[in-house]
C-alpha cells in the first residue's frame, strides 16, 4: 500500500484534516527516510502507510508536545518497533530487499536510525533523542558507533553525475576523503552512460538537470539497464521525485546538503546495494 492511499474512515474528520495539513509536508522526506532505513521502496512506503493508518485511526493520540515533524517521526518509530523485523520473514522478498534486511541484522540498529535522523532528516540530538526515546548522551553514544561502522564499511568505486563543477569538487573530495575512488565526473546524460558503462562504477551520484538540458535520472534509466549499481540521487527539490505517482529512488540527498550527509547516504546506498525503480 503506498503511503498516500490512507484515507480517515471516521465521521468526524474535522481533527484529522486539522493535523492532515500539518504533516503533509513532511511525508515525502518522511518517505525518503523509511526507504533508507529499509533499503528498499516497497517495504519502506508500507511503513509509512501503516503510521498514516495508525493516525487516521487514533488522531487524538499523536502526540502533541512537540512539532508536527516530530510527533509524526515519533509515531513511524512506533510502528517501526512493532514490526520486528526478522531476515526469516523475508524469504519470498525481492533479492534486493532480502540482502538488505540480512545485513540490516548485522548493524546496530539504533545506532543507524540515530545517524539517518541527525545525518538525512537534520533532526538535532535532542530531537532525535525524543523519537527514538533515548537520552540525548545514549543518542552521542550511538553516533559515535555509527561512525565506526560507517569506516569498516566497504570502499567503493563512484560516478559522480553533476554539472556544478563546485558542487563536483565538493563530492568529489567528500567522497575521496571517505576513502572512495571516484571514477569518473561527468556534466550530461550521454557522458555519464558512457563513464558508467565503460568503468562500472559501485555507485553512482547523481544530480537531476544536467548543463546541456538533459536529465540524470534519463542517465540513471539508461544505466540500469545495463547493470544493476545503487544510485544517489541529489536535488535541491526532492518534492519533484517524492511524488508517490510513480516508483522513486530509495536514496536522495537535497541541497545545500552537508558532508555528514553524504556520507551517511553513501555508507547506506553501499550498505543496502540496491536503488528504487524508475519507470
Amino acid at each position: 500500500m503506498r503511503a498516500e492511499a490512507a484515507e480517515p474512515t471516521y465521521a468526524n474528520k474535522g481533527p484529522y484534516m486539522s493535523l492532515a495539513r500539518e504533516i503533509a509536508p513532511h511525508l515525502p522526506l518522511l518517505r525518503r527516510y523509511s526507504r533508507a532505513l529499509t533499503g528498499a521502496q516497497d517495504s519502506g512506503d508500507a511503513f509509512v502507510a501503516a503510521t498514516l493508518e495508525a493516525i487516521v485511526a487514533k488522531p487524538e493520540e499523536f502526540p502533541r508536545d512537540t512539532d508536527a515533524r516530530t510527533g509524526l517521526y515519533k509515531t513511524f518509530h512506533r510502528i517501526w518497533e512493532s514490526a520486528h523485523i526478522d531476515i526469516d520473514d523475508a524469504g519470498d522478498a525481492p533479492k534486493g530487499e532480502r540482502k538488505a534486511q540480512e545485513r540490516l541484522r548485522a548493524l546496530s540498529p539504533l545506532s543507524r536510525q540515530a545517524l539517518l535522523l541527525t545525518t538525512l532528516e537534520n533532526f538535532t540530538v535532542g530531537e532525535t533523542a525524543e523519537i527514538l526515546r533515548q537520552s540525548p548522551e545514549r543518542v552521542n553514544a550511538l553516533l559515535e558507533d555509527a561512525v565506526d561502522e560507517l569506516d569498516e564499511q566497504m570502499r567503493a568505486r563512484i560516478l559522480i553525475i553533476e554539472d556544478e563543477a563546485v558542487i563536483a569538487m565538493d563530492l568529489s573530495d567528500l567522497v575521496a576523503n571517505a576513502g572512495h575512488e571516484v571514477l569518473a565526473t561527468a556534466t550530461t546524460a550521454s557522458q555519464a552512460v558512457s563513464a558508467a558503462k565503460r568503468e562500472r562504477p559501485d555507485l553512482v551520484l547523481a544530480d537531476i538537470q544536467l548543463a546541456d538540458g538533459s536529465s540524470g535520472i534519463d542517465a540513471v534509466k539508461e544505466i540500469l539497464l545495463s547493470f544493476d549499481v545503487p544510485v544517489i540521487f541529489i536535488t535541491a527539490f526532492p518534492d519533484r521525485l517524492l511524488t508517490g505517482e510513480r516508483p522513486e529512488p530509495t536514496f536522495l540527498i537535497t541541497k545545500p546538503y552537508s558532508p555528514d550527509m553524504v556520507r551517511a547516504a553513501v555508507s547506506q546506498a553501499l550498505f543496502f546495494e540496491s536503488t528504487g525503480p524508475l519507470n
